[in-house]
């Protein structure tokens, strides 16, 4: 198995990485009928989704049930279709058109139901699993509170054991949770005597148990977001989640889950705001001509484009990652021990994803111009929905601070050789000759991909020498590891996809692939550098920085040629495809 965080010290294998050209027909089948299921039963009631018609989320994700869309991740033994997660992922990606819905269905699968999956007792299973399933319950996931968002542990709602001892008694309050107002059951999270923070499964029923008002949001708002009140809630000691005192192992494995899941969905809402905005572009016209044929107009689609076929590259990777450490567990310790193996690779699908997003949405909004400020024309929607996606699931902060710690602590643990690969790069460095492309298509964009991740090494193992264990509380230093981690990450994933699709034969987007993964490496070698200089520039001074400036020229000595034809051969088959193209 590979292990997590290794990309950045291992050279990536393209036979070892599963990209979209892999999918089965059995995938493809799925993917339609996420697809098909969203065109002919949510699109038509967008609106009145938007309004919150009610019983109307609740009878979609019903339908959604009947079809097995609400099942992937659960065992066949409890009435699941326990699927692959390439099958999952797929399914995520492709209900995104149905705008909230999606954000219901998502915290419906992942969040709420998964939790019982990994961590439930048999009863829990077999008397929860088979009604999440089929959509006769909806599920929600209850952590934020209003203290206590990122900090998790940090909350304050208390459970008290009842003289009985038969039930738990809950005080306090969540916040922001989705789902609220339609869900049966909440994975809620509380402190036994104020100490041990514990999970549980709370029944809407439940004596004690009341929601707040629905709250009035910028984006989807088709989605319920109420607030949880546990007033001596009396929940059975039988509804404990996991182990007492290690709700915190339930919270933030399901949450790398989420992440996961998270980035598949903001690929499907990159795509489709990817096709809106070309679509727009060759019907509006301006000066005599479509928009699509104005250069600045082609230089906003291609770098959609780009962007977005390496957050897919990423995603389907770490699909990839996840069906290879699941094979054989899909439930209890060991499924979740293999998920927290790529707890790095959730958070860069997370982070990644959410901003490529950001830049699809914002650049489809300005390709409308101000009939993109109107709610008549998609682009209004879809940047408003988008926003969220960087404060789910843990904010895009919180997350690169977790990227570079995960890293470190696995370091120091001798679980990853990063140490031992800083200090040999120290001494390759002494004696080193600029390295050559290897003469292969995608050649020098490998070679860019090797020597970033030296960079990296470079950086990062300066920033330990320099702050040693006091490195947590630098934060932006740890905020740019972050960053060149799924720098490296999304353009190793993109060139290997792309030489992957080279070596099929038959493999007819193979050319796009390729000025795809050059334009990706063209674009991000730069920030990468800038990104390095930065950290560099604050961890060290005189002739010492200018030691490490020396030494990390040779690792980003990359130079981008011909980008405007690159972009424009990407624009080109985009536009002639009505979408993304891939």
């Amino acid at each position: 198995m590979i292990k997590g965080g290794s990309f950045l010290i291992e050279p990536g294998d393209p036979q070892q990485v599963f990209t979209p050209e892999d999918f089965t027909p059995e995938h493809r089948m799925i993917a339609q009928t996420a697809a098909d299921f969203v065109e002919g039963e949510v699109a038509p009631h967008s609106e009145e989704l938007e309004e919150q018609k009610p019983g109307l989320m609740a009878e979609l994700l019903k339908k959604a049930g009947e079809l097995g869309l609400l099942s992937s991740d659960i065992p066949e033994a409890y009435g699941g279709m326990e699927l692959d997660k390439v099958s999952t992922t797929l399914v995520t990606e492709n209900l995104v058109a149905g705008g909230s819905f999606a954000v219901a269905h998502g915290a419906h699968t992942g969040i709420g139901t998964l939790p019982i999956v990994f961590f439930g007792t048999e009863e829990q299973k077999r008397k929860y699993l088979p009604d999440l399933a089929t959509g006769q319950k909806i599920a929600a996931y209850a952590l934020t509170e209003p203290g206590a968002g990122s900090d998790a542990l940090a909350a304050r709602t208390k459970a008290v054991l009842s003289s009985d001892g038969k039930h738990y008694l809950l005080n306090g309050t969540k916040q922001f949770i989705t789902n609220a107002g339609l869900a049966d059951l909440f994975i809620t999270y509380a402190k036994i005597d104020g100490e041990k923070f514990t999970a549980f499964i709370v029944e809407r029923d439940t004596p004690g148990f009341s929601t707040g008002p629905e709250e009035k949001k910028m984006g989807i708002k088709g989605s319920s977001t109420r607030s949880l009140i546990f007033e001596d809630a009396r929940v059975p000691v039988e509804n404990v989640l996991g182990e007492i005192g290690r709700g915190h192992v339930v919270a933030f494995n399901i949450l790398n889950v989420g992440r996961f899941k998270l980035g598949a969905g903001c690929v499907g809402s990159s795509k489709y705001a990817l096709k809106q905005a070309a679509k727009y572009a060759l019907e509006r016209s301006q000066f005599g001509l479509p928009i699509a044929k104005f250069g600045l107009i082609q230089q906003k689609i291609a770098r959609m484009a780009t962007a977005t076929y390496a957050a897919e590259s990423v995603v389907y990777r770490t699909a990839g990652l996840l069906d290879a450490g699941l094979e054989g567990k899909h439930e209890g310790p060991e499924a979740v021990k293999a998920i927290e193996e790529y707890a790095v690779e959730c958070s860069i699908n997370k982070v990644l994803a959410s901003e490529v997003l950001d830049l699809a949405a914002d650049e489809t909004l300005q390709t409308f111009g101000g009939y993109g400020f109107t709610q008549e024309y998609p682009a209004e929607r879809i940047y408003r929905d988008a926003r969220i996606n960087r404060i789910f699931e843990g904010t895009n902060e919180i997350n690169r601070l977790l990227i570079p710690g995960t890293l470190l602590r696995r370091a120091q643990k001798g679980q990853l050789p990063l140490i031992q690969a800083a200090l040999g790069l120290t001494r390759e460095v002494m004696g080193m000759t600029p390295p050559q492309p290897d003469g292969t298509v995608l050649g020098e964009q490998k070679l860019a991909v090797e020597m970033a991740k030296k960079a990296f090494l470079q950086v990062a193992g300066t920033a330990v020498q320099k702050y040693m264990d006091k490195i947590d509380r630098e934060q932006e230093i740890l905020g740019w590891l972050a960053d060149m981690a799924i720098q490296i990450f999304a353009m190793e994933s993109a060139v290997l996809r792309a030489e992957k699709a080279l070596g099929r034969v038959g493999a007819g987007n193979a050319a796009l692939m390729m000025d795809l993964a050059k334009a990706y490496v063209d674009e991000t070698v730069p920030q990468l550098e800038t990104t390095a200089r930065a950290t560099l520039g604050s961890i060290a001074e005189g002739d010492e920085l200018r030691t490490h400036l020396s030494v990390l020229r040779k690792f980003t000595r990359y130079t981008p040629t011909g980008v405007v034809a690159t972009q424009r051969r990407i624009a080109e088959r985009i536009l002639d495809a009505g979408g993304y193209a891939v």
